[in-house]
């Protein structure tokens, strides 16, 4: 069972991701999937890889976005969850999170005035990359067309 004190941290080395103009794109490795995150998926994916445990993501959640703190606090709970079942992040053992000052890095609030409403996030899975990440690169790519395109 989770608690509202723990904190995750990327599922590294066969995790990777990289954020693009707001999206946050994840690739397992080992299992060849690949996912997108956007608004609320990717501000709790900040707050997870700025080190803030769980509780506090909810409330920088509830600060960030016009809605009820209830759906607010069972969707962050449930995507956590859901992020751990693909093995994407793991609770962290030990608190490593600490940034130099001894604090960690909040996720950045909109100063625009009025706060978006909050829809819960949703963690889109992409499995078509699976054989492209198996092949052997030099031997198993069309000779003609060359990467990504498999030999047949």
């Amino acid at each position: 069972m989770m608690k509202q004190s723990d904190k995750f941290s990327v599922n590294a080395p066969k995790v990777v991701h990289e954020t693009i103009e707001g999206e946050v794109v994840i690739v397992n490795l080992d299992k060849g999937d690949y996912y997108s995150l956007v608004q609320a998926g990717a501000d709790i994916w900040s707050g997870i890889i700025s080190g803030i445990c769980q509780g506090e993501i909810i409330q920088e959640m509830t600060q960030r976005y016009a809605g009820d703190r209830a759906i607010i606090e069972k969707s962050v709970n449930d995507f956590i969850e859901q992020l751990q079942r693909e093995e994407l992040i793991k609770i962290n053992q030990m608190d490593e999170s600490l940034n130099s000052n001894g604090k960690t890095a909040p996720i950045a609030a909109e100063v625009n005035g009025e706060k978006p409403n909050f829809e819960p996030p949703s963690l889109n899975k992409y499995t078509d990359m699976e054989e492209l990440l198996a092949l052997d690169p030099i031997h198993e790519v069309d000779e003609q067309i060359g990467w990504p395109s498999a030999k047949v």
